[in-house]
């Protein structure tokens, strides 16, 4: 377990380095997320309310963590390194698990932008959402790195990344929105507790036989 958890810290500290020296992930999501904020305070009606103003939040914020799994995989399809980390002596799923740490960083260094400039543009958001977000980013992060390895060998990742990713990130948008609108924020807290560990688990299984295909 030592050896393991060592693995999965240098697979993640490899990206988190790769990002600080070309600089090409963070700045593009923080960038995409601020514009799209900026949209949408212009173009939402000055008669919507802030329940509105939550959902187009967790919009963003999906639409971003897509950018950003969109270039997850980048540096290692470019240099082959991917092959090279299959054959290498430690536990596929951690190269897996590397991946989605170092892809949540991002995206909660994104958030520490995005939820400020959110309070400015519309409402500031109740601090009971803030686990909604954080529990949503751990979905995110889990399903997506997944599905962006398996797009990354195909001729065209950016039409199956999207149209693979959505679909799962439904519920969480549904989650992080129940956990900061509605009363009953604790049911809506629970689920996204369970769709991560279910959906975590399941990536982490299955990754080996992505890689292997």
């Amino acid at each position: 377990m030592t050896a393991y958890a060592a693995d999965v810290a240098a697979l993640a500290r490899k990206d988190l380095r790769l990002e600080l020296r070309t600089r090409e992930t963070l700045p593009a999501m923080l960038l995409f997320v601020v514009s799209t904020l900026v949209v949408f305070h212009f173009a939402l009606p000055p008669r919507a309310g802030h329940d509105a103003a939550y959902g187009l939040l967790w919009v963003a914020l999906v639409f971003t963590a897509l950018l950003g799994l969109g270039r997850a995989w980048v540096p290692e399809r470019e240099g082959s390194v991917l092959d090279g980390l299959v054959l290498a002596p430690c536990d596929r799923s951690a190269i897996w698990l590397g991946k989605t740490l170092a892809t949540l960083a991002f995206l909660v260094g994104v958030e520490v932008v995005a939820l400020p400039a959110f309070a400015l543009f519309f409402a500031p958001l109740p601090g009971r959402a803030l686990a909604g977000v954080l529990l949503a980013d751990v979905g995110i992060c889990a399903v997506g790195s997944l599905i962006s390895a398996m797009a990354a060998s195909g001729r065209t990742r950016e039409l199956i990344l999207p149209l693979l990713f959505l679909p799962l990130a439904i519920p969480l948008i549904v989650g992080g929105v129940g956990a900061t609108i509605s009363p009953e924020r604790a049911k809506y807290l629970l689920f996204l507790v369970l769709y991560d560990a279910v959906f975590s688990i399941l990536s982490w299984a299955a990754f080996e036989y992505v890689v292997t295909e």
